[in-house]
């Protein structure tokens, strides 16, 4: 088997319909052998094949549940599939089309740069921190929680286990969103200026006030896409359009879930405009693939991007069609850009996991 590879040139030379069919034909002749979970942001090209779509976790258990299937092709980021891998059974093969594909904010934190963070940071405030983790973070990253008795979270839950953690213990540690982290805190009534921020560059903790206060530790992390909305975009539609709801995603910035007329996951975000009544307007501040196949998907509604200028999600949209089919075509040979994760961090990091699905 090849754990890596690189995209033979034969295949960016083939055409859509060539591509389109090919893939079809494995998946025709794989049938349950093969399960192919797409995330919500990945192209329309690659989703129309998907056996099923949702956030990370979501296709991860998914794909834990697939029995039947041999080869996992998780059309995401490479956290993604590394959940996906740790879920699933050992003879289960996970593959991710195109290696390159990772996440921004995952890369923000990595294993060591958390450890010297957490030597500091207990030495200065004491043992009784609770670690969390967002989903979208490396394997490593969750097996450092699970092994310091802390837990995972979703845009979903993140309400629900930082109020256990910190009920849990005197402070929180959050990575590596610090967005998502500081608007679910302040929404279960932890004022700002209880909060601080660990920045792993400089490794050092910025505060407004003195170590009593800090109740939460937010790790300089950051979504790219997400970054790129901002208050004057929401204000120009106000302007402009007032009858126009606002809807955001959490890993957004404080002032502008502030600003926006609701804000959540990506879940709460279809789920609200699926429920819209004919003729609302909405401008969503979310990746732009999800936005454009939501307008798409609901005709009868007014649906646009809150930042017109906006780009997919860089890295989501390395998985194209030639490295899916070349991904596809592999298996039934030498299959490539296998992921696989150790049994130590696949042990700690479930242990993170389940103190999640446990709450």
């Amino acid at each position: 088997m090849q754990l890596l590879g690189t995209l033979p040139p034969t295949y960016a030379n083939l055409s859509v319909e060539e591509m389109e069919t090919r893939i079809q034909a494995v998946k025709d002749r794989l049938g349950t052998r093969l399960f192919l979970p797409a995330h919500h942001y990945q192209k329309d090209e690659v989703v129309q094949f998907a056996d099923a779509t949702g956030d990370s976790l979501q296709l991860a258990r998914l794909a834990e549940q697939m029995s039947e299937a041999e080869f996992i092709v998780f059309c995401g980021v490479h956290f993604m599939a590394e959940t996906a891998d740790m879920l699933t059974r050992d003879d289960q093969i996970v593959v991710l089309p195109d290696m390159r594909a990772g996440c921004s904010m995952a890369d923000m934190a990595d294993i060591d740069q958390t450890e010297i963070a957490w030597e500091e940071l207990t030495e200065r405030f004491g043992e009784d921190i609770i670690p969390i983790t967002y989903v979208n973070s490396t394997a490593a990253i969750k097996a450092f929680v699970g092994r310091h008795g802390g837990a995972t979270v979703t845009s979903s839950n993140a309400h629900e286990i930082v109020r256990w953690a910190l009920e849990a213990g005197e402070r929180i540690l959050f990575l590596p969103d610090q967005h998502l982290g500081r608007n679910t805190a302040y929404d279960l009534g932890i004022p700002l200026e209880a909060m601080a921020v660990w920045d792993p560059l400089r490794e050092e903790l910025v505060a407004e006030g003195d170590d009593e206060q800090v109740k939460v530790i937010l790790w300089k992390g950051h979504c790219s896409v997400h970054e790129k909305f901002t208050v004057s975009q929401i204000q120009a539609f106000r302007e402009r359009e007032p009858d126009r709801r606002i809807i955001v995603h959490p890993e957004c910035t404080f002032d502008v879930v502030q600003a926006a007329d609701e804000a959540g996951s990506t879940s709460y975000i279809i789920d609200k405009i699926d429920a819209s009544a004919p003729g609302t307007k909405w401008a969503v501040g979310t990746e732009m693939n999800l936005v454009n196949r939501l307008a798409a998907t609901y005709p009868h509604l007014d649906i646009v991007s809150l930042n017109p200028f906006m780009c997919p999600c860089l890295t989501m949209n390395r998985i194209d069609l030639p490295h899916l089919l070349w991904a596809l075509e592999s298996l039934e040979t030498d299959p490539v850009n296998i992921i696989r994760v150790d049994h130590e961090t696949t042990e700690f990091s479930k242990r993170a996991l389940e103190r999640m699905l446990a709450r």
